[in-house]
């Protein structure tokens, strides 16, 4: 059959340029894009879209955002405190109206709920999560993941990531003409009440069967189970993104002893197949040929934009808590990372519309950029601090 030719390419591809890639010190998944770039129809036309590398990569993306979910450490959102949550908030909408001014200023400002409007606002959605893997293990290598500002980093990405889906959900919802704005917030806040109620019974019913049987393989099969259940409840009876059904449902689980034990068995499974297999149908579905003056011009604008915003939002608002000027760079720094998170955003827009293929290109630019230059503005601005970063609660810092 043809598609086991055409997975055999993308696997082996993907694999070999996503190594290529960490070499030289970029995200293995820019290899991966590259990848699909190369043997796709753009360049060699090895392998071109089908209805089963579409499937597949859309189980890839549910599968990321579970796994996304699951690392998330509830401890570190508590501690970090009210502190971390205000900066994640004013971190999402400043890029959020950064990127809509953006789009709305080089193609044409549009009335407010028309469909090119909600585009303005999509192109400021992608801007809005930062990545925390990427920032962490910076934070870990320079020793600094556990003091004062390396813990309010980290727990403002990721409540940066859970505010970024919530404003994903939303916009996405919006694009139905016949659902009115009142209807989308009602049925997502009716969707987080669900899990909030459902969840602690899910919780604690997955935490009895880990006790019992630790460590044994149905513990991620069934939490895989969740994770698609919550993705197709999500989509089916709320209209909310699946990824966001299966972002919850790694939430609920994330506490869990064999949380990590979860987490390794998909780890394999998107390793090795669905995680390729995603980003190299971005590549595979970019085509050169759309690729213009204008569209270069537009991506080195979004990288600018991409970056200032959130050292504005975030450093800013981390300077109202009378952080130094210093301080309040490195947060601002910190959370201005892009990774899969802005791909699978990206991917949720290009099915519903609200993007087009050329944009990709914005899009992987950005996290070749902030994931290069993130880590080399980290390591300068820590050099310059004269005094250790203690590790203890930021919470207990007052306004």
């Amino acid at each position: 059959m043809e598609i086991f030719k055409d997975l055999a390419i993308i696997i082996l591809a993907a694999k070999l340029l996503g190594l290529a890639a960490k070499h030289i010190g970029a995200p293995q998944v820019v290899g991966e894009i590259v990848a699909g770039l190369l043997i796709g129809p753009s360049v060699l036309g090895l392998v071109g879209p089908s209805d089963y590398i579409a499937v597949s990569a859309e189980i890839g993306v549910v599968i990321l955002m579970f796994m996304a979910g699951l690392t998330t450490n509830i401890r570190d959102l508590i501690k970090t405190g009210p502190m971390a949550l205000l900066i994640a908030c004013v971190g999402v909408f400043v890029p959020l109206l950064g990127g809509t001014l953006l789009y709305s200023a080089f193609y044409g400002f549009s009335s407010v709920g028309s469909p090119e409007f909600l585009k303005a606002v999509f192109i400021g959605v992608i801007l809005t999560a930062t990545s925390v893997s990427i920032t962490v293990e910076t934070l870990k290598e320079l020793g600094r993941l556990e003091g004062r500002i390396g813990t309010l980093i980290t727990g403002a990405a990721i409540i940066d990531d859970v505010i970024g889906i919530i404003v994903l959900t939303v916009v996405i919802s919006l694009k139905d003409s016949s659902t009115g704005a009142g209807s989308v917030l009602l049925k997502t806040a009716l969707f987080l009440v669900l899990c909030c109620t459902v969840g602690v019974g899910i919780y604690y019913l997955f935490k009895y069967i880990d006790m019992r049987h630790q460590h044994q393989r149905r513990i991620p099969i069934l939490g895989l189970a969740l994770c698609l259940g919550m993705a197709y409840v999500a989509e089916s009876f709320f209209g909310i993104a699946d990824i966001t059904g299966a972002y919850v449902a790694g939430i609920i689980l994330c506490s869990l002893k064999d949380s990590s034990y979860i987490n390794e068995k998909m780890d394999i499974s998107s390793y090795i197949f669905f995680g390729p297999v995603f980003f190299a149908s971005i590549g595979i579905k970019t085509q050169l040929s759309e690729i213009d003056g204008g569209i270069i011009l537009f991506s080195v604008l979004f990288v600018l934009v991409g970056l200032i915003t959130k050292i504005i939002g975030c450093g800013l608002t981390a300077r109202l808590f009378r952080f130094g000027w210093l301080d309040s760079l490195i947060v601002g720094v910190g959370m201005m990372t892009r990774g899969e998170v802005a791909l699978i955003v990206s991917q949720k827009g290009l099915d519903v519309g609200l993007l087009e293929e050329k944009y990709f290109t914005s899009v992987i630019l950005l996290i070749i950029v902030s994931s290069i230059i993130t880590p080399i503005f980290l390591k300068l601005l820590f050099s310059r601090k004269k005094e250790p970063d203690k590790a203890q609660p930021v919470a207990s810092k007052g306004v």
